[in-house]
């Protein structure tokens, strides 16, 4: 089976014309991805039922998959995508002088980042990046209030383009 579109996100009843409650009673099928593999616009995938699929994914305005969102749906299932947790460094600077000490020293290490305001799960307005340990020392070093956690992020980390 080839899948060339999302009908929609279980999470999110504002996406086109899928209505969530849709979802109610049907077997689901989960296609479990790492954060990495969202970008990916063709790709073969296993289902947790042992179902195999194709995605291709086509077209400018195609959007990166999401936690939830629903691949297929006839009869009485469902393909769901599952994101795997991604280990990260949560990081909740206490002014704004800290938060753009750290905001500068990582941008020039080109850290991927995720920003998060205090009505999110966070619970606070942070800085949300892909662990790695030297990162971590450095926080440790500028005594900059920060946590290790695993998340499911809402959207996969990418770097962003530039140029000097």
């Amino acid at each position: 089976m080839i899948i060339s579109a999302i009908l929609g996100n279980k999470f999110d009843p504002a996406t086109d014309s899928f209505d969530p409650a849709s979802l109610a009673g049907l077997h689901e099928e989960k296609v479990v991805l790492p954060s990495a593999a969202l970008v990916k616009r063709i790709q073969r995938v296993t289902t947790d039922h042992g179902r195999e699929l194709g995605i291709r994914l086509t077209g400018d305005t195609v959007a990166d998959l999401r936690d939830g969102d629903v691949l297929f749906l006839a009869g009485h299932s469902a393909i769901v995508v599952a994101v795997e947790s991604t280990d990260v460094l949560v990081i909740a600077p206490a002014t704004i002088k800290e938060m753009g000490v750290v905001a500068h020293n990582l941008g020039n290490r080109h850290m991927q980042a995720q920003f998060f305001d205090a009505d999110t799960e966070y619970g606070a307005e942070v800085m949300v990046l892909a662990f790695d340990h030297t990162v971590e020392d450095y926080l440790r070093h500028v005594g900059v209030p920060y946590s290790r956690q695993e998340r499911v992020m809402p959207v996969p980390f990418r770097h962003a383009e530039h140029s000097h």
